[in-house]
């Protein structure tokens, strides 16, 4: 008996991608859906620091700016978390990216440097609620042996989004920053557009999310899937920092993002110090997306049948070593050859520890420890970064093995904060 009631069926069936993604109910597509048009349409975080030197700030303002945006974001992502025991998860996903849209298209109006600090914490908090709404919603509507799986679509669509942003934001400043701010804006406003039309009418204080039933195969909802609202768990995020173990898997979490965003920061730093082409790095990067792109489901066939704790720590260290291979003084081969290492560590890792809270937490504080995990993936995020640039300049290519090790002591959190026979 799976944890939400679903009936375990034979390993193959539950491996399979179209069979998963053919049974998966309407609102668990259109969430899916819609995270793919959110992210493809996100080019505020991408271009924000452009906008402003553009328009004359300085640069230190305009980095200070998308830190704020940051800021806004990891705050967003917990108020998203404690909206959906208030208002639910339609309102919640309506809701953010409703005010997403409309404080997107204020930054086109702002007059003042203040005025752009408060957009910038607003739009990167209103961008980022409806994630914790969204992930409740396919946990609860995804049997336990599709979770994985479904997980690995949702990441999916937001790689392919991320990936594609860029190209599509470069071709829109071509022609104005005006078309730039109001395309994010009409992407956000289509995506609440979405949640009216697709989403489950919910009531908070109500367990679970209708309607029941997807498929023989497990797509099946929870038996508590009377409608669709999550409650107030009992505690709130009280409930989550009391959860000794799951505080070992956030910290594992906050271990894995920090190291894992290195590759945005210092890897840069690192390919330009050894004489190498900046073109180098963007080869680097390509084969990271690719390898997200068109193997993680594929992966994740397999991956999905191990213990969530066999998953975690193997792609947590495979990571780790990755980045630890680029100490080693070796040319652009060598360099290709780590990030595949890291990049098939974060396809084997990432799908199990985005599902793992929604299996660990009681069915009414799921959305708090679905926040909180994804909460502290942006924490991560953001001192990651810093800490690591700033570690560079005193350490050189030996922050690499301070990487290595720093995976390796947030594998060993998620061994002792994971049970050994939870599947996800």
């Amino acid at each position: 008996m799976s944890v939400d009631g679903a009936t375990r069926t034979d390993d193959a069936e539950a491996a399979g991608v179209v069979l998963t993604w053919r049974e998966a109910p309407l609102p668990v597509k259109a969430v899916i859906a819609g995270i793919m048009v959110n992210r493809l349409g996100g080019f505020l975080q991408v271009f924000l620091v452009l906008y402003l030197v553009a328009g004359g700030y300085p640069a230190v303002q305009a980095g200070f700016a998308l830190a704020a945006h940051g800021a806004g974001a990891v705050a967003g992502i917990l108020l998203g978390g404690w909206l959906v025991g208030r208002i639910g998860v339609r309102a919640s996903i309506v809701s953010s990216m409703t005010a997403n849209a409309a404080l997107t298209a204020a930054f086109l109006y702002a007059a003042s440097y203040p005025v752009m600090l408060l957009l910038a914490v607003g739009t990167g908090a209103a961008s980022q609620v409806y994630r914790p709404a969204s992930a409740e919603l396919v946990s609860r509507l995804t049997g336990e042996q599709r979770r994985v799986m479904v997980f690995a679509m949702y990441r999916l669509a937001t790689n392919i989004g991320t990936t594609a942003a860029p190209l599509i934001g470069a071709a829109l400043v071509a022609h104005s920053y005006t078309l730039l701010f109001w395309a994010e804006a009409a992407a956000a406003l289509g995506v609440a557009v979405l949640g009216v039309r697709l989403l489950p009418r919910d009531r908070p204080g109500a367990v679970g999310v209708g309607p029941a039933g997807a498929g023989p195969a497990g797509a099946k909802a929870a038996p508590e899937a009377a409608d669709a609202g999550a409650a107030a768990g009992p505690g709130g995020y009280r409930a989550v920092l009391g959860d000794r173990s799951f505080v070992l898997f956030l910290l594992a979490i906050l271990g894995f993002s920090a190291v894992y965003t290195q590759y945005l920061s210092t890897l840069p730093l690192a390919v330009r110090e050894r004489g190498l082409d900046i073109f180098v790095y963007g080869v680097l990067v390509a084969v990271n997306g690719l390898i997200v792109i068109l193997c993680e489901l594929v992966v994740t066939r397999k991956v999905q049948r191990w213990p969530a704790r066999v998953a975690t720590i193997t792609g947590i260290l495979a990571v780790g070593v990755g980045l630890a291979a680029y100490a080693l003084p070796w040319g652009v081969t060598g360099l290709v050859a780590a990030t595949v290492v890291w990049s098939v560590g974060e396809i084997i890792g990432s799908p199990t520890m985005t599902a793992y809270p929604a299996l660990t937490a009681a069915p009414e504080n799921r959305s708090r420890y679905l926040g909180a995990s994804q909460a502290m993936f942006g924490v991560g995020s953001a001192v990651g970064p810093a800490a690591g640039v700033a570690a560079w300049s005193l350490m050189g290519d030996s922050v690499w093995l301070a990487c290595g090790a720093l995976a390796a002591l947030a594998a060993s959190a998620a061994f002792i904060g994971m049970p050994a026979s939870a599947k996800p």
